[in-house]
């Protein structure tokens, strides 16, 4: 979808750059994807709130009932006060962890919450707090992939969930002490391809139903997220037609192996955000190195974005289209020229168009910007905001959200200084 140039440089002049800019029309529609995908009786949506935890998205899912996934104690809270109602029959609000970190066993308890454990010692943790109710259990099933290495989530390299040859003993310690599980779930991952994705929620599916006999309590399974977003080509849809139909049978096919109703849930986090969020920078100055023994040289153009607002191009390589506002990349008469895009924190690898695992410098072909003009890093909704730091003593950027009728709002403001500083203390022990 093409941004409003005009709608944008409005909202820049109002609220400085950079900031990110929502679309509530998009996150609905990836919403509704969603809801059609599960639209049978018997499947039900998450939302892996890690993807994206601002409040208004938390509202939208509540609205859409959609349920969450939190892996914090302080997410399950902003769920809760999001308006996502606590217990665990429904479970709307799970939590997934592998430690119990800060205030997570506590909410938790106080607020009667699935726990999906993902390390057996959890399960000592939660008896020894005097816990005695239902229980999820994550699975490693031995397989799966993310979109690079450092993001897998199945197989012997991933540190989530119990290794699945450990299954049945997790469950018997669970039962020794009291508690019921209720729940199998897995994470397979969002690789990059329609197809594998497929495959291996149907294998998923496959293997909950042959561990079925085993968990006679059990009322529900979990595949997971993984539905990809096509960073690369944004107009790229995903086939929700066969997904619709690979999750109805799979619930079709678990309740029938059980011979009782088991409903089936995913968890989707970066295919409903994604593409609803744009990170928007000004350009500050374009500058060049030159060719040397080295290695060659590159244009910059220095924008006042860093990895402090959007990480992961620097951590691990993700791709990013990238716009120079008012000025259509697709234009066949628009001249381009390869430049790269740095930002301006006190880090040389502080750099949107950089490659894979070797740390290239891959520079994008742009039509030549100039300072003042606006540059906009798209799909930035997953894991954007969400990872966002205060290096460099630097405050989070604004978030806005644009309706479709033009109304505009922010729903969180720049940090200041006071903000950075609330935290730091001077206390005796």
């Amino acid at each position: 979808m093409k941004l409003d140039a005009p709608l944008i440089r409005k909202i820049a002049a109002k609220v400085g750059t950079p900031f990110w800019f929502y679309d509530a029309a998009v996150l609905r529609q990836r919403i509704a994807d969603i809801q059609f995908m599960t639209s049978a009786p018997g499947v039900q949506a998450r939302f892996a709130m890690k993807a994206c935890p601002a409040t208004k998205v938390l509202r939208e899912m509540g609205a859409a009932k959609i349920w969450i996934d939190a892996v914090s104690g302080n997410e399950a809270l902003r769920a809760l006060r999001a308006g996502h109602a606590p217990g665990n029959n429904p479970p709307v609000v799970c939590f997934t962890a592998d430690v119990f970190r800060d205030n997570a066993l506590d909410v938790v308890l106080q607020n009667n919450l699935l726990p999906n454990i993902g390390s057996p010692g959890m399960i000592r943790q939660l008896a020894a707090a005097g816990y005695r109710g239902p229980v999820s259990i994550r699975v490693n099933p031995g397989f799966g992939h993310g979109h690079v290495n450092t993001c897998d989530t199945g197989g012997p390299s991933s540190k989530h969930g119990v290794w699945h040859s450990d299954l049945l003993a997790v469950k018997d310690a669970a039962v020794a002490v009291g508690m019921s599980v209720t729940m199998l779930h897995a994470h397979i991952g969002s690789g990059p391809k329609f197809e594998e994705l497929h495959e291996n929620l149907t294998r998923l599916a496959l293997e909950f139903r042959e561990l079925i006999p085993h968990f006679p309590q059990l009322t529900a399974v979990s595949l997971g997220g993984g539905i990809p977003h096509n960073y690369h080509d944004r107009d790229a849809q995903v086939p929700i037609e066969p997904l619709r139909e690979l999750f109805t049978t799979c619930h079709q096919r678990i309740s029938s192996a059980a011979h009782r109703e088991i409903r089936l849930e995913i968890e989707p986090g970066r295919y409903y955000v994604a593409p609803s969020c744009t990170l928007v920078a000004q350009v500050h100055d374009i500058k060049r190195t030159q060719t040397n023994a080295k290695g060659r040289g590159a244009t910059f153009v220095m924008v006042d974005a860093g990895f402090v607002d959007l990480v992961r191009p620097a951590m691990y390589g993700s791709y990013h289209q990238i716009e120079v506002l008012g000025k259509e990349n697709g234009d066949p008469n628009q001249a381009r020229e390869p430049i790269v895009v740095a930002g301006p924190l006190c880090e040389s690898g502080d750099v949107f168009t950089r490659g894979g695992a070797d740390e290239e410098l891959v520079p994008r072909l742009l039509p030549r910007p100039e300072p003042g003009d606006l540059l906009v890093l798209r799909d930035a909704g997953a894991y954007g905001y969400a990872m966002s730091s205060n290096y460099n003593s630097i405050g989070k950027a604004p978030q806005v959200w644009a309706e479709p009728d033009g109304s505009v709002e922010i729903i969180s403001r720049r940090e200041s200084i006071e903000d950075i500083l609330k935290a730091e203390t001077s206390e005796k022990l």
